[in-house]
């Protein structure tokens, strides 16, 4: 009793011999025993293989038989009934029953079942050839002899004789498969008895040294299992008492000291994965401080503070200069520290001369802020609170980047935890460098996103111009994702004889690159729509410019896939011209509330080249509306394209008797946007006017000189029914010099048209020649070139498009009483809600 718990000394020199020899027996033996069962294993293998080869050929005839009865029943159905419906099943199966057949061959498992399968291979061939297709093809010319008693019977009885085929080929494959299975079950018996036998034998040995060697080796062994088993599931406080002699006393002492060792440093690893899983993922320096503080506390420190300088916040370089920190992020275990709060200003105590460098990233250790009264750091000045609250020990590590200040982040422990010792250093500065980086990243960033949102804001409208033609609303929302803002853009252009072009684009990629070639296509569309060009030449126009970007840069244009959505809109006809270049078509949305979706179909993305684009012409009712929009709006990696479109369809036509667009715009963009758009998110509302019939006159005035002065008449008249005498004596000035032109340089049609809206007077000549007139000096004895140079004196401006009959010469003058001033139309949200 008094030996109890003693390890007795086992006679042998040491475990190395016992287990060698141990090891080395129980080899034989089980190599021994698996050999038998591999031998034995092999044998039933192929036996069950075998059995199992039967099975394909079972389901196969199956296959073949639901074939052949599809094919029947299909003919038969069209044959009565006449319908095509009934000759999908039956050309299916007309199709798949020669490689069927051919499986069915293939999988039989015997020399007499592959002959029968060859068999049903022909009669199930010769039904399809020589009965079911000509029966097929009668019945299609209408041929009587298809219903006949005659044909009938026919089938009957090769469907019979298939049939027949069919019942032998499945009893003879039972029948095989049978006596395979039975000779399995005899093979396993024999299995299962060798088997038997030699575990048997095997068990009975390993029994014997088992005993002997669990006294030695498992007892102890044991012990030291249940303690690693506890230190595996996290308890890393598990030892092992010291009781064992030689190679297991050695190895307590060993499992004791690496236990401890694994304590402390599975808090650091941990600290650190923490730190590195969880710090930097949303690119948002406050963001990524809180996370800093989240992984601090309570596992290393008590309460983190982290203060960075104003410049870092804004996305620009550390000036390692100024005086004072703005706090980002602050959290602990309680909510009352005597710590100043987020967003309070830090003073630098004693400010710093000269740039602030990172001294090697070296964190300082306060280990007791008792003992250390003049200690700096950034809450020094509350000293005195700070102990009063129970603050201890604390850990000042700086925030750099290439080796320049950004702030600095602080550790602190109350009385409740243990103080910071030495060893806890490399661990701030690991925190503080993973976090310095996981910041600076966050800024870079910032800045990269605020420069690329700068150009944006440069480049797209601020205040789109009011148009007498359409009444309209936009809304524009940049991404605030990692792959930073889009190149979408939209615009509305002024053109002349009061239309109006409508744009919405979408350039590929994210970043100032978008942002920039998004400028220069909406420069090129502006460009291209003062040409006056219809949308489909426009486009081919844009296409070919996007081309030439990149000419000479050795690589693919970055621009290759953008998208443009181009819209003309004419208030006089209620005409609407529309073309895509890979852009969503838009919605219709009728003054009774119906949409639907502008017909046509878009053509490809810009920057492929040389495929045509096709110009859709619609006709609106006074008071219809355009939605165009831009794939953020209806496309997400959550929201599939179709699905996002019949949102938009179905938000499109929600209530708004008298709503507003701008009202409109903000519901629609609502109710689709799903927190934070991956992409830039476009909308742009158009509600067409019409210009009333008694603001257009229209005349067709003869290819005559005479005819000019009778133009001027008309023109004359014409005005002083507007009540605009004081335009007279210049639009009679313009349309002579005009009509002129056409009557001498242009061709028949001549046609004069007057438009009045609510801001211009316009004048239109149009011929059938297609040649435009220039400006030029005229000199001092010439008798013509000064006719377009008076146009172009006495009007606001003028201008020539071509036509499908030839050209139109077009001039504007300001009403006398309008006021010329423009409003705000839409707004640009560049902030993230």
């Amino acid at each position: 009793m008094q030996h109890r718990g003693r390890t007795r000394t086992p006679p042998q020199g040491g475990l190395v011999p016992l287990a060698a020899v141990a090891g080395a027996l129980l080899a034989v033996l089980v190599g021994l025993v698996f050999l038998m069962l591999i031998l034995a294993i092999q044998d039933a293998r192929h036996s069950l293989l075998s059995a199992r080869s039967g099975r394909p050929a079972l389901d196969q005839i199956g296959v073949v038989q639901g074939t052949v009865l599809d094919l029947e029943g299909g003919q038969r159905g069209y044959v009565i009934t006449r319908q095509d419906q009934f000759l999908k099943p039956w050309r299916t199966a007309r199709t798949a029953f020669p490689e069927q057949a051919r499986r069915l061959v293939d999988v039989s498992t015997s020399p007499a079942q592959r002959q029968r399968a060859q068999q049903i291979q022909r009669a199930g061939q010769s039904f399809v050839d020589d009965y079911s297709v000509p029966l097929v093809a009668a019945a299609r010319r209408g041929d009587p002899d298809a219903t006949s008693t005659a044909r009938t019977l026919e089938g009957t009885r090769r469907l019979n004789a298939l049939r027949g085929q069919f019942s032998r080929y499945l009893h003879d494959q039972r029948i095989e498969i049978g006596l395979r299975e039975n000779a399995l079950e005899g093979r396993m018996r024999t299995l299962t008895i060798a088997a038997s036998a030699g575990v048997g034998g095997a068990l009975v040995l390993i029994i014997a040294y088992g005993a002997y060697v669990t006294r030695v080796i498992v007892w102890p062994v044991r012990r030291m299992a249940g303690a690693a088993t506890r230190l595996a599931a996290g308890d890393l406080g598990a030892r092992v008492p010291l009781s064992g002699r030689r190679e297991i006393g050695q190895l307590e002492t060993a499992f004791n000291t690496m236990a401890g060792s694994l304590e402390k440093s599975h808090r650091r690893l941990r600290l650190l994965y923490d730190a590195g899983t969880a710090v930097g993922n949303t690119l948002d320096v406050g963001r990524t401080a809180d996370e800093l503080v989240r992984v601090a506390v309570p596992g290393f420190a008590d309460f983190v503070t982290v203060d960075l300088e104003e410049s870092v916040l804004r996305g620009g370089e550390p000036t390692a200069a100024e005086s004072v920190l703005r706090r980002v992020a602050r959290g602990g275990v309680r909510d009352d520290p005597p710590l100043d709060p987020t967003g309070a200003l830090i003073a630098v105590h004693p400010p710093r001369q000269g740039p602030r460098r990172a001294d090697g990233g070296a964190a300082r250790l306060t280990a007791d802020l008792r003992a250390a009264p003049g200690a700096r750091f950034p809450d020094a000045p509350h000293t005195d609170r700070l102990l009063d609250y129970g603050m201890r020990s604390l850990i000042t590590a700086p925030l750099s980047a290439q080796g320049v200040l950004m702030g600095v982040i602080v550790f602190w422990r109350t009385r409740d935890s243990p103080p910071f010792e030495k060893d806890d250093l490399s661990d701030a500065e690991e925190l503080a460098a993973k976090s310095a980086t996981a910041i600076d990243n966050a800024r870079r960033f910032t800045r990269e996103r605020e420069t690329a949102l700068a150009l944006q804001r440069s480049l797209l409208p601020q205040v789109l111009p009011d148009c007498p033609s359409v009444d309209f609303a936009y809304r524009y929302l940049p991404t605030g994702t990692r792959a930073g803002v889009g190149g979408d853009w939209l615009d509305v252009i002024p053109l002349s004889g009061t239309r109006v072009a409508l744009v919405v684009g979408d350039v590929v990629g994210h970043g100032i690159q978008a942002s920039a070639t998004m400028g220069r296509l909406r420069t090129a569309v502006r460009t291209l729509a003062d040409v006056d060009l219809p949308p489909d030449e426009l486009l081919t126009h844009l296409d070919d410019l996007v081309l030439h970007l990149d000419d000479g840069a050795g690589e693919q244009a970055a621009e290759v896939g953008s998208t443009c959505l181009y819209v003309v809109y004419d208030p006089v006809a209620r005409h609407c011209s529309l073309a895509s270049a890979g852009h969503p078509l838009p919605f219709v949305i009728t003054p009774q509330g119906a949409v639907r979706k502008a017909p046509g179909e878009a053509g490809p993305p810009l920057g492929l080249g040389g495929l045509p684009f096709e110009t859709t012409d619609l006709d609106l009712t006074e008071g219809a509306t355009l939605a165009l929009f831009s794939n953020g709006l209806v496309h997400s990696r959550s929201l599939d394209l179709s699905h996002g479109l019949d949102r938009l369809r179905h938000a499109l036509a929600a209530p708004g008797a008298q709503e507003s667009l701008e009202t409109a715009c903000d519901r629609v963009v609502g109710e689709l946007r799903t927190g934070e758009p991956a992409d830039d998110v476009t909308l742009l509302l158009a509600r067409t006017r019409a210009l009333p019939g008694d603001h257009v006159a229209t005349w067709e005035v003869p290819a005559d000189p005479e005819q000019v002065a009778t133009a001027r008449t008309l023109t004359a008249g014409r005005l002083a029914a507007w009540k605009l005498d004081e335009l007279s004596f210049t639009t009679e000035l313009v349309v002579s010099e005009l009509v002129t032109n056409a009557i001498r340089y242009g061709g028949p049609p001549i046609r004069l048209r007057l438009i009045r809206d609510t801001r211009m007077l316009i004048c239109e000549v149009s011929d059938g020649s297609s040649t435009a007139p220039h400006l030029r000096r005229a000199r001092i004895f010439d008798e013509g070139g000064r006719g377009l140079l008076l146009v172009a004196r006495l009007t606001r401006r003028w201008g020539t498009r071509q036509t499908a009959a030839g050209k139109t010469i077009w001039c504007e003058q300001a009403l006398p009483a309008t006021d010329a001033s423009t409003r705000p139309r839409g707004s640009v949200d560049w902030t993230r809600e």
